[in-house]
């Protein structure tokens, strides 16, 4: 009788057990999950969720010193191919085009396009949109979003098969700053509403400026961060890092990779609004103690990137000032600026 009884308990347990590991699985699996920082407000997009599972709750990244790596380690006219975290650093004569092309196009990829056309900037739209059909991921389905305060100043222009544009109004704000920092914010909504249904990759880049070579699949990564144009020789220390403590972009002295450009990041779409979500979140912080970054959202970026490694580094041919000679160690530009007034675009 004795055995029956210690029998019959085990078996409970053991169900009860059962039923607890088919629980916790179900609420980890299927339950939403939401990371709101206990002290910034809650703007909506801290509730809104994507439709696919695998978000994960924000893991800070311990901090670690180890030497700079330097673009231009070897020689003057050799660029460095990997990152000290083994992250290729793309460019000409790194990748086979031909080749890549095979291997991405059977997989039939979506990749998206975001640019800011507000203000006066919409005059730059239709010189970007015909440098990208020319240059930009040929032989891939390709969506444009165009986030403007003004619809009826963005161009229709011609589209290549498998390509859209769709315009995306956003709100008329007076000042440039504001519009610069609500950028991560309106991409990573644009993303949890709509665009991760639509694409497989998403880039962010700036309007203002143009293609003139081939960008393809060769940019196609995780994460995907370039390097500014204007520091890739500098030590670390230059940097036009935030250095406040207070701010929740502060970089130390002997903190940093590479310097990257607020114009041109990208990478798989879900990695994107992770990333995009981050900064808005940081930036918020900011903001709710009266402090606003060095650089505003390129000192966010960069902080982010330090804690969150690109898987894939695109160098300063993907991200160029055209006012700068070509030095010896690139072969060629793929995307830079435009001439232009800076004053009277923002005034």
């Amino acid at each position: 009788m004795r055995c029956r009884t210690l029998a019959q308990g085990l078996g409970l347990c053991l169900l009860v057990g059962v039923a607890l590991c088919v629980l916790w699985v179900y609420a980890d699996t299927w339950l939403p999950f939401s990371y709101v920082p206990y002290y910034l407000p809650c703007p909506a997009i801290f509730n809104m969720k994507l439709q696919y599972r695998g978000e994960r709750p924000f893991q800070p990244m311990a901090r670690s010193q180890y030497p700079q790596p330097k673009l231009l380690e070897q020689r003057p006219t050799d660029l460095l191919a990997l990152t000290p975290w083994l992250a290729p650093i793309v460019s000409e004569g790194t990748f086979d085009p031909e080749l890549l092309q095979d291997i991405y196009r059977p997989l039939n990829l979506t990749v998206g396009l975001t640019a800011f056309a507000v203000g006066k900037y919409t005059r730059f739209v239709r010189h970007f949109l015909e440098s990208a059909e020319r240059f930009f991921m040929q032989g891939h389905q390709v969506c444009y979003y165009i986030f403007t305060d003004d619809p009826a100043a963005i161009p229709r222009v011609p589209l290549g098969p498998g390509r859209t544009l769709s315009i995306v109004p956003i709100q008329k704000h007076p000042r440039w700053a504001e519009v610069s920092m609500r950028r991560m914010e309106t991409i990573s909504q644009h993303i949890a509403q709509r665009a991760h249904r639509e694409v497989d990759y998403l880039f962010c880049v700036a309007v203002d400026m143009a293609f003139r070579n081939h960008w393809g699949p060769e940019t196609l990564g995780d994460l995907v961060a370039a390097i500014h144009p204007g520091y890739y020789t500098m030590p670390r220390q230059q940097f036009p890092y935030e250095r406040r403590h207070v701010s929740t972009a502060f970089v130390a002295d002997s903190e940093g990779d590479f310097y990257y450009g607020r114009e041109v990041f990208g990478g798989r779409v879900d990695r994107v609004y992770d990333f995009t979500r981050g900064c808005h979140m940081a930036i918020l912080a900011d903001k709710a103690n009266g402090i606003v970054a060095a650089l505003r959202e390129e000192s966010h970026l960069n902080r982010r990137f330090l804690s969150h490694k690109p898987s894939k580094v695109l160098s300063p041919e993907y991200l160029w000032d055209h006012r700068k000679p070509l030095p010896p160690s690139l072969k060629l530009i793929r995307f830079s600026t435009l001439d232009k007034d800076l004053h009277w675009l923002r005034s």
